[in-house]
């Protein structure tokens, strides 16, 4: 009786992690950054890519878009290096087989505050359901950026 509950504890581990949350489905509640992608996408270790929920930040890899560079730089300097805490939406993976998380980093919450600051707008897909309950606090966080001209919103008028 003890191997099997030795063997049950050790595919829970290996499933889980040592930094998942039990119960997540999705992934570890908490990970080490190595590497930025762009304004919104991350890699923490084991090479697995996290994308913001609610975040859409102009482009910096293939095509570059206005106020995209910035986007980056600011992720980087908040996250890379860093333990981050994940939060994960009702939909696991985007099309890509990204994670879709809310991330946070010493007690800051990032999604929103890339928005915040005028690095983002907003990105919702009402079909997953996925960051429905904090939605409307992201389009008010990206009205009072547009309406201060804060990042983009003052640096990209007339870019689209």
């Amino acid at each position: 009786m003890r191997r099997i509950a030795w063997v049950a504890a050790a595919a829970l581990a290996a499933a889980c992690g040592p930094d998942d949350e039990p119960g997540s489905d999705c992934g570890p509640s908490s990970a080490l950054v190595v590497a930025v992608t762009d304004g919104d996408t991350i890699e923490i270790e084991g090479g697995v890519k996290i994308r913001y929920l609610l975040v859409d930040t102009p482009e910096s890899t293939k095509q570059v878009e206005c106020y995209g560079p910035e986007a980056k730089a600011y992720n980087t300097d908040l996250v890379k290096g860093q333990v981050v805490e994940l939060k994960y939406g009702t939909e696991c993976k985007d099309r890509y087989g990204r994670l879709l998380a809310f991330v946070s980093v010493n007690g800051r919450e990032v999604n929103s505050l890339l928005v915040e600051k005028g690095f983002a707008d907003v990105m919702y897909f009402a079909d997953t359901g996925n960051g429905k309950d904090r939605v409307e606090e992201f389009y008010d966080l990206r009205d009072a950026a547009k309406d201060a001209g804060r990042g983009m919103w003052g640096a990209c008028v007339g870019d689209g």
